[in-house]
């Protein structure tokens, strides 16, 4: 229970159907650290969106009382950094964007809480993401299906879900347009039920990623100075060599911003405050716009052009689960999608070298960008997916 509306509209809709609801509420983040807060207010925080705050909590909590079921928090802190802003800030060095809500849901709901449910009695783990989970009789392997509200579904953030998690959850809200949860929510008359959506990474509040990586390896760094041992950063040269240092002094290195032909048009005072396709902030001026094409971590370079050297054919990636299928051992038709708000699109994805796999796309696609997702669906089911290494021509 996060204390938004679909979650609370989901222990409601099982405790009317029946069934014995206990409320878990994870404590992920101090929001109180100076990474988060920036200097700014309370006021200022509260506003930002984000979800899993105390009050967040606090609400779950009121939630709960109300529908009169057993409440608790789980304090998920230590695990959450290790898991989940760590390797945040490990990619943003590196070069990449990544997805946060992918590994919280791989590494914290779905294997920490699932886990604590079962330690408590439960199970089975319910939550409000809006996506769908089916046995096919055929195979007897667990399905992840888009969310019937197609603006809502959820199924992206999912893909790295096991066989053994999808047949211990369940999405109740899966097969509801989103209107329809707020018209549950307000027939519920829960306290909630006019709570606006939560849209930012949680443990950014103040939505100034680059900031938030800048403050998290100075805390760090502050820490290690006054005896305190500091979480350790790894430092990607590439998407594939790493060092650890216990100092993220020299870490954010400034360095040139280049056109593709390689003339300098500018510099910037690291590579993280740049994501691939990125317009805005680029601090360069030449008379007409520009696009992030590539970030060079080795040189510590920000490649930049026109919008046509966005598009690219094929990717690369690694780190793959299957869900519909056991393993991939011949080239498959996909409809390929690249980010959670990205219309997937035809592909053929075929294996690669170390377990890689090669997607080539019918026609070129804007802006693939390492660190991000790359989700495979036919029709409505998830065959699989991956983290894009890099794209290619």
């Amino acid at each position: 229970m996060s204390g938004g509306v679909d979650s609370s509209t989901t222990a409601a809709l099982l405790r009317e159907q029946g069934y014995d609801v206990i409320g878990l509420s994870m404590q992920l983040w101090d929001y109180t650290r100076p990474e988060s807060t920036s200097g700014r207010s309370e006021e200022e925080l509260k506003k930002s969106g984000t979800c899993c705050s105390i009050d967040d909590i606090y609400d779950a909590r009121r939630v709960a009382t109300y529908l009169n079921i057993p409440f608790y928090v789980v304090n998920f802190e230590k695990a959450f950094e290790k898991e989940v802003v760590l390797p945040f800030v490990q990619s943003y060095l590196a070069g990449e964007t990544p997805i946060p809500c992918v590994r919280c849901n791989t590494f914290m709901k779905f294997d920490q809480l699932l886990t604590r449910a079962g330690q408590i009695g439960a199970s089975t783990m319910a939550t409000g993401h809006y996506a769908r989970i089916r046995q096919n009789q055929g195979t007897g392997r667990f399905e992840l299906l888009r969310g019937v509200d197609r603006n809502r579904d959820q199924s992206y953030f999912l893909f790295e879900m096991t066989q053994a998690q999808l047949g211990r959850v369940i999405f109740p809200l899966g097969e509801f347009p989103k209107t329809t949860v707020r018209a549950m929510a307000e027939k519920y008359h829960l306290p909630v039920f006019e709570k606006p959506d939560s849209q930012e990474i949680c443990f950014i509040p103040s939505k100034d990623y680059g900031e938030f990586v800048e403050n998290y390896l100075a805390e760090t760094l502050a820490g290690a100075e006054e005896g305190i041992e500091p979480a350790p950063v790894t430092v990607s040269a590439s998407a594939h060599a790493s060092r650890q240092t216990s100092s993220p002094a020299g870490i954010v290195r400034p360095g040139e911003i280049v056109n593709e032909e390689g003339t300098v048009l500018g510099h910037h005072t690291g590579i993280h405050q740049y994501t691939v396709g990125q317009r805005r902030g680029l601090g360069v001026a030449v008379g007409k716009p520009l696009y992030v094409i590539q970030t060079d971590v080795e040189n510590s370079r920000v490649v930049v052009g026109e919008p046509e050297g966005l598009l690219k054919r094929a990717l690369i990636a690694h780190q793959l689960n299957w869900i519909s299928i056991e393993k991939l051992t011949s080239p498959i038709r996909v409809e390929a999608q690249i980010r959670s708000r990205h219309l997937a699109a035809p592909a053929t994805v075929s294996l690669a070298e170390e377990g890689s796999v090669y997607v080539e796309f019918d026609e070129p696609q804007r802006a693939i960008t390492p660190g991000q997702a790359v989700v495979f669906y036919e029709a409505e089911n998830v065959i699989g997916g991956g983290w894009i290494k890099n794209s290619c021509p």
